[in-house]
């Protein structure tokens, strides 16, 4: 059936990220629904951030393209252009390879809910955090000078 319920997809905050890149992301909340449908070409996730949570770290993909689309609440994205608010209904693209670090950070009160969407071959993707020591790879986290973090990317 094409039609997903969001209440039989577990809810989890789990997050690969190594101390202490991990605790900005302790209040973002997702259900993972490309594999809950069946798709295996393309990842999807309907997100909530609690008040004071971030998306994710500061980041961008070589191998990924990836689409937000602003369900309710509100947001700021921080990307390489600065601050800019965001609310129900925009869309926010970042093509794979583009240099630009971003994330979504939570200020309001109330939660903000999206729904972040990729594609591209996971395996053969890579990517930087501009404004921490890490990078990423299929096999997980290292710092810039190629030493790897004890920790896994979570698919």
């Amino acid at each position: 059936m094409p039609k997903i319920d969001l209440n039989e997809i577990e809810k989890t905050n789990a997050t690969g990220y190594p101390p202490p890149f991990d605790a900005d992301v302790a209040g973002r909340w997702y259900r993972r629904l490309a594999p809950a449908a069946g798709l295996s070409l393309m990842g999807a996730s309907h997100v909530t951030l609690e008040p004071g949570a971030y998306s994710s770290q500061r980041h961008w993909h070589r191998g990924q393209d990836e689409l937000v689309v602003m369900l309710s609440g509100e947001a700021v994205l921080i990307d390489d252009g600065g601050e800019t608010p965001v609310g129900p209904g925009d869309v926010l693209a970042f093509p794979a390879g583009e240099a630009n670090g971003h994330r979504l950070h939570n200020r309001s009160d109330e939660q903000c809910v999206y729904v972040a969407i990729s594609a591209g071959p996971r395996e053969g993707d890579s990517g930087e955090y501009p404004d921490i020591d890490m990078v990423f790879d299929a096999d997980g986290y290292a710092r810039k000078d190629g030493t790897r973090y004890d920790a896994e990317r979570i698919p």
